[in-house]
């Protein structure tokens, strides 16, 4: 007879009638649970065993919500997977509880700082980069080679800049670009451009002949000036089909030449203590698996309440991640009016994927699935979590980007897929990113510090050199959620005050990927 083990499954709620398997590499049949019930199936990890018999139709409980109901008899100590179940319908958005959960009474946590570099208009960077915005897709190849000639000869001379960045893109011509749905994309680029890590400098790389002229991207009064004369002017541009330019490399030299003065302006800036109120913190999940919303997210949730008790800004974003959980989010707004917000942005998103004929059952991804996810009413249960418990204070739409005084806990409306809404997170504001994954996925931005979450500990071990925070430690017993959020949340200062996570030590960048819901002509 097999020996009871210790903590090898994960119960959510008490009233769950599945957990998840712990043990790296899964459990055999036969496997004795340390409650006595043994293991019919053998059971991947991550993946859920049956704690009692579940009958035809009855409702699977992780969460004490149902992720999918029984398509046949389930035995206890059966595998539970994603073609034993039934995924149960969306909540529709109508009859939602609206602002109906109280604010935690939380005092404010007072005293913590980072170092970080503060912009005119107050906002405060967390790295000193030049970024170079495009207008059209059709640039990209001579803003790539102009980047790294300006970091081969020019960033020796400025140590106080951290890198040069090329908003390179695919949009700009060959779009309808006075459709439906136009003014995101746009919207998207321009903000991008305003992001705090680029120090109120703007610099743009034109073709000339496109549809996304620079007057509409960044006209006059949308951007800041260093000189109150060209207030009226558009931004410093460099426009390729102009008649100086004779031949490749005059280009090049007209962009790297051009860069000089913003480069001097750039280094001449330094870090200074700030509160960490400053801070505008983006929180996502990909490559996700069953132990997102046990370890990582749980984490990051606590993370994200203690920011918010500092003053500062946490957005959480993907639709479809939290589509199915729509009544957490309508009920935990600070007013009628913002869970009004919430309606409105998942309402769209839902006629945006009913254009396109597609559901929300293609999210999730066959990575997920393999990593105990059933479905999307699963998933949500665990992405959600990582919003922590603090009222919803705003809603922003796609490519919006914040106010001044939106403070506190924000629901970005972004779709799920990884690029596109740490894009979107990029041009509504944010300074510093936390990305947590189950899978594994080498994901970076080269716009913003990138902090690396694992949620188990064999992918701690495996990817030791991409992760950098070990979340799987709350499965092993090493450390509380609670021990865990404090520890992110000192991470998050040191990485804000310019320590450098492993994304940016690899130079994993990725281009913007861009949400464009108008139709390509």
């Amino acid at each position: 007879m097999s020996t009871p083990l210790r903590s090898l499954a994960i119960r959510m709620h008490p009233n769950d009638n599945v957990a998840i398997i712990a043990n790296d590499g899964g459990l055999p049949a036969g496997t004795v649970l340390p409650e006595g019930l043994t293991l019919r199936d053998k059971v991947p990890q991550g993946h859920k065993v049956a704690l009692k018999d579940i009958a035809v139709g009855q409702a699977v409980l992780r969460y004490n919500v149902p992720v999918g109901y029984a398509r046949e008899a389930i035995t206890a100590g059966s595998w539970v997977h994603e073609r034993l179940l039934d995924i149960p319908p969306a909540r529709e958005l109508q009859d939602l509880p609206m602002a109906t959960v109280p604010a935690p009474q939380w005092t404010q946590l007072e005293g913590h700082t980072f170092e970080g570099y503060v912009n005119a208009n107050g906002s405060v960077g967390t790295r000193n980069l030049l970024a170079i915005s495009t207008t059209v897709q059709c640039v990209a190849g001579v803003v790539k080679i102009a980047v790294e000639r300006i970091e081969r000869e020019l960033l020796p001379m400025y140590p106080n800049v951290d890198g040069v960045v090329g908003l390179e893109h695919t949009y700009g011509c060959g779009v309808a670009i006075d459709a439906p749905g136009a003014e995101i994309p746009i919207r998207t680029l321009r903000n991008i451009s305003l992001n705090p890590n680029f120090g109120d400098e703007v610099m743009v790389v034109s073709l000339g002949c496109e549809k996304l002229q620079p007057a509409r991207l960044l006209p006059p009064g949308s951007f800041p000036v260093h000189d109150a004369r060209d207030k009226d002017k558009g931004p410093d541009l460099v426009c390729l089909q102009d008649d100086e330019h004779v031949g490749f490399m005059s280009m090049i030299d007209d962009i790297v030449q051009r860069a000089r003065p913003h480069l001097e302006r750039l280094n001449a800036r330094r870090r200074q203590t700030v509160p960490a109120s400053a801070l505008v913190v983006g929180v996502q999940c990909g490559g996700s698996d069953a132990f997102s919303g046990v370890t990582a997210n749980p984490a990051v949730g606590y993370m994200a309440d203690l920011i918010v008790r500092t003053g500062g800004t946490v957005m959480f974003s993907e639709n479809t991640e939290v589509r199915d959980a729509v009544e957490q989010l309508t009920s935990r707004a600070a007013t009628f009016e913002v869970a009004q917000d919430v309606v409105r942005e998942l309402g769209w998103y839902d006629q945006y994927l009913d254009r396109g004929r597609v559901d929300r059952t293609a999210n999730t991804t066959p990575g997920n699935k393999a990593g105990g996810l059933s479905n999307i009413a699963e998933k949500a249960m665990g992405s959600i979590i990582k919003s922590g418990s603090g009222a919803i204070a705003s809603v922003l739409a796609p490519g919006d980007k914040l106010k001044p005084d939106q403070k506190g806990l924000v629901f970005a409306a972004t779709p799920a897929s990884d690029f596109i809404c740490g894009t979107l997170q990029l041009a509504a504001g944010m300074n510093v990113h936390v990305f947590t994954t189950g899978r594994g996925t080498p994901y970076g931005l080269q716009a913003c510090p990138v902090v690396k979450v694992a949620t188990r500990s064999d992918l701690a071990r495996r990817w030791h050199d991409l992760m950098d925070f070990n979340a799987g430690q709350i499965a092993d017993g090493a450390m509380t959620i609670e021990e865990a959020g404090w520890a992110l949340f000192h991470m998050l200062l040191e990485t804000a005050s310019g320590k450098r996570t492993w994304a940016e030590h690899w130079k994993l960048h990725n281009a913007l990927v861009l949400f464009n819901p108008a139709p390509i002509t």
